[in-house]
């Protein structure tokens, strides 16, 4: 092994230093403190659990991104956390049980076996929250307004809101009676927009010619809020969950823009992501020049199920890093006071000194007698200095 192999980092992993660790922890309490005010509580659930319990209802694709390890007291399998969603719900369910609404929030780090992107990072900072126990529309667009106050909070003005609804996509697959392999593939060319090749498919896979209409027309229900009013023409006759679905989103889109009118709202009625656990409305926060969601949620009701407790449930999570790399909110950038070496003869004024100052949040540096403070002159622009049987603060010299 070289020194280099010592200190080399694997892809995707990477170390925070102080510049960047200080903006991204004063954007994590800014978003705690939110969360807060609007009553979500704090969890903090564990890197590790079981893979029963954290992959169980949650997808192909969040068991493809965990990394699993041998715990060597069980015997059992277990996973680094790649998404704590699951792990909420598990509290909501077991360990912090509620009867009506419950709001939890969260922030920590989460590894993925491979990354998500190209050149992503494979650990990023999660932070978000979850409303348990109510299945309607308030509870989203509670779930979707705090979601875009994550982005003003994070100095992130642009925003461009994709609104979408699962229920869409499910009802018509129910009505055209495909298999689970069928779905499959309608649902890979629905994700690459591959609509010449779906609607080939769709006639060679769909018999029932009212849903084969419905499917072919799909990929074309996209753009502004006009497109639900072409998806309610288009879709008479439909099933009642898909025109439900359809009004569920004129609602919230007309809530949304009296709420936040500087926000683009985009509709994507051919949207399947997450389908196979999620169960409503979905959402996905842009913002011009960032290819990938800053911050995206849902409703994914009945993951409680499998933890003995079935509860509806929304949410939103976002990577922490991304946020404070786009936003534009900046730590408190505060000179810091330099003070003299506490452990020489009569010093324990300076020490009384010293302590009142930090207790009023002041940063006080004590210089070291073995001269190892030769960054200090970046870092501090007072000093103490003594004047008689007392200590000031005074502009350095």
């Amino acid at each position: 092994m070289t020194q280099a192999d010592r200190w080399m980092l694997p892809d995707g992993i990477a170390e925070i230093l102080p510049a960047d660790a200080v903006q991204f922890e004063t954007l994590r309490r800014r978003l705690l403190d939110l969360y807060h005010c609007w009553g979500y509580e704090l969890v903090i659930p564990p890197m590790l659990e079981f893979t029963e319990s954290l992959l169980i209802g949650m997808g192909h694709d969040v068991d493809l991104s965990t990394f699993k390890v041998t715990d060597q007291v069980s015997g059992r399998t277990l996973g680094i956390r790649a998404d704590m969603t699951p792990q909420t719900a598990r509290i909501d369910a077991h360990s912090f049980p509620r009867r009506g609404a419950n709001r939890l929030c969260y922030a920590g780090q989460v590894v993925y076996a491979r990354p998500r992107t190209p050149m992503g990072s494979r650990a990023p900072i999660q932070i978000g929250a979850e409303l348990f126990g109510v299945d309607n529309l308030n509870a989203d667009l509670e779930v979707i307004s705090l979601m875009l106050e994550s982005l003003q909070v994070a100095g992130i003005n642009q925003v461009h809101l994709d609104l979408g609804h699962v229920a869409i996509y499910q009802s018509l697959v129910e009505a055209a009676g495909l298999n689970d392999e069928q779905r499959g593939a309608l649902s890979a060319m629905l994700q690459s927009k591959a609509t010449a090749d779906l609607c080939e498919w769709v006639e060679g896979n769909v018999a029932e010619q009212k849903a084969a209409e419905w499917l072919k027309a799909l990929p074309g229900l996209v753009g502004d809020q006009s497109c639900l009013g072409k998806a309610r023409q288009l879709f008479s006759g439909a099933p009642e969950k898909l025109l439900a679905a359809v009004s569920d989103l004129s609602q919230v889109a007309e809530s949304l823009s009296k709420r936040y009118p500087a926000v683009t709202l985009f509709f994507d009625l051919s949207e399947v992501r997450g389908y196979d656990y999620e169960t409503g409305l979905v959402f996905a926060a842009y913002t011009p020049g960032h290819g990938q969601a800053l911050a995206n949620g849902g409703r994914y009701n009945g993951i409680g199920a499998v933890f003995g407790r079935d509860r509806p449930a929304t949410g939103f999570s976002s990577d922490l890093m991304a946020l404070s790399n786009l936003g534009g909110a900046s730590a408190d950038e505060r000179a810091a006071v330099l003070a003299p070496d506490i452990n020489g003869p009569d010093r324990a004024a300076l020490w009384d000194v010293i302590n009142e100052l930090r207790g009023r949040g002041e940063i006080v540096i004590t210089a070291l007698a073995d001269g190892a403070d030769s960054e200090l002159d970046a870092r501090c622009d007072r000093e103490l200095v003594a004047e008689g049987d007392s200590w000031a603060v005074k502009p350095r010299q």
